[in-house]
């Protein structure tokens, strides 16, 4: 670690200990080498959002915003089109970036073909997606055989997003996503326009309305509790919606309640607290103050291997 980690590690080690002392039980953290794997995890978990924080508020290259460029970056491309006043292009943008992930080997070289028509002269940015979606399936299924590497350029989802489909022909291909996405927002409103809605709604509370939004976001095919959570956390930090989640939604996840259950009651497998666990990850956060999506994304780790730190993979 560096020097500024090891301080923080520190920290964040010396909190967790006084609050299984003096606040509540933390079972996990008590067999060998637990607490120091944990706290490793809270760490590279803070970093890979300040990380993020940076890109936000960072100078880009304009390149960024190009797929026809090898400097293509989505959510670059989000930050400059949001400073540009180019608001839907940027939610937009957070989308791709989120449902087809940035692959370990081949980057975001899928988002980028999609985006970018493998190079055609027009963009499935938003303004022509929202228009027509029906072209966009024509266009998903004559390219089908290139988006999935036919042509000899590798082109993948990241790890958390290997399980779907290119497919223009099934309920829930790409098409259908998208379609499903374009539904959500219901042009001609736009996102802002969304926004808007549900602060009318719930208040400006960016807790309550990270909640409505990924409530209302189940009409989105193939975006269940993990893709809600990272397209609506990416959103709050690269500043683009003001919202922040208020809870780590573990009911609906898989590794980060069992990361949960490890921390609090020594076993994942235990499962009889499981609904008071994102009140207790709530009041944890009080004491740590590293945010849910910091203490989600780590737990999810930690609990794969607690003894001994691995690193994501994305």
């Amino acid at each position: 670690m560096r020097a500024p980690d090891r301080e923080h590690a520190a920290l964040l080690e010396a909190a967790l200990k006084q609050y299984d002392t003096d606040v509540h039980p933390l079972k996990g953290i008590h067999p060998a080498g637990h607490l120091e794997c944990l706290v490793e995890q809270l760490v590279k978990s803070l970093r890979r959002i300040q990380y993020v924080h940076h890109v936000s508020h960072a100078n880009h290259d304009p390149r960024r915003t190009d797929p026809a460029d090898d400097l293509f970056d989505p959510l670059k491309a989000a930050v400059i089109q949001y400073r540009n006043g180019n608001q839907d292009e940027a939610y937009w943008l957070v989308f791709l970036a989120t449902h087809f992930g940035k692959h370990p080997k081949d980057g975001w070289r899928l988002c980028r073909d999609v985006y970018g028509r493998l190079g055609g002269a027009r963009r499935w940015d938003w303004n022509n997606i929202k228009s027509n979606p029906a072209d966009f399936r024509d266009w998903v299924s004559q390219n089908e055989h290139s988006l999935r590497g036919g042509d000899g350029v590798s082109r993948r989802f990241s790890n958390h997003r290997k399980y779907e489909s290119l497919k223009a022909d099934s309920d829930n291909g790409l098409p259908a996503v998208i379609e499903s996405y374009i539904g959500w927002i219901c042009p001609p409103r736009t996102h802002q326009d969304l926004i808007r809605s549900t602060h009318r709604h719930v208040g400006q509370n960016p807790r309550k309305v990270f909640g409505e939004l990924y409530c209302s976001m189940d009409v989105v095919k193939r975006f269940g509790r993990l893709g809600k959570f990272d397209y609506l956390t990416m959103l709050g930090k690269l500043g683009i919606a003001p919202i922040e989640p208020g809870s780590a939604y573990l009911t609906e996840s898989t590794g980060p309640i069992a990361g949960a259950r490890l921390l609090f009651e020594g076993n994942s497998e235990i499962t009889r607290f499981d609904r008071q666990l994102d009140a207790r990850l709530v009041k944890l956060d009080g004491h740590l103050n590293v945010g849910m999506q910091v203490l989600e994304d780590a737990l999810c780790n930690w609990q794969k291997n607690p003894e001994s730190f691995m690193p994501f993979r994305g």
